[in-house]
């Protein structure tokens, strides 16, 4: 029961912002969202999907391993924090920070994950 919980809670990062940015891009959100790219659309798409299979429990350790790429990759090219000044600089090195919490999250269920 406590690996289910585990598994909804990590990943629901992915399901929660795959379905906020697809709903932007496809202009389901409210007024003042930002415009998306079709890239954004399709990392989105697969983000979702990601997290819905690893609450359910699919291939956990391969997923694990994928979305932990992921979120680095992402904590890199787009929280770089270090080209930032003042309050940006916060604001980037959390974001920076939380795609790096979540990535240990991601790595430490695929390595725990019994398929």
């Amino acid at each position: 029961m406590l690996e289910l919980i585990a598994r909804v809670l990590i990943a629901s990062v992915f399901v929660v912002m795959g379905i906020y940015r697809l709903s932007v891009g496809l202009g389901i959100a409210g007024e003042g969202a930002a415009a998306v790219s079709r890239a954004a659309m399709i990392f989105s798409a697969v983000e979702l999907v990601i997290g819905v299979l690893v609450m359910i429990g699919w291939k956990v350790r391969w997923l694990g391993l994928v979305a932990t790429f992921a979120l680095v990759v992402d904590a890199v090219m787009l929280h770089k924090f270090w080209n930032y000044a003042g309050s940006a600089y916060g604001a980037q090195l959390l974001h920076f920070m939380k795609n790096i919490c979540a990535a240990g999250a991601f790595l430490l269920l695929a390595a725990t994950a019994r398929r």
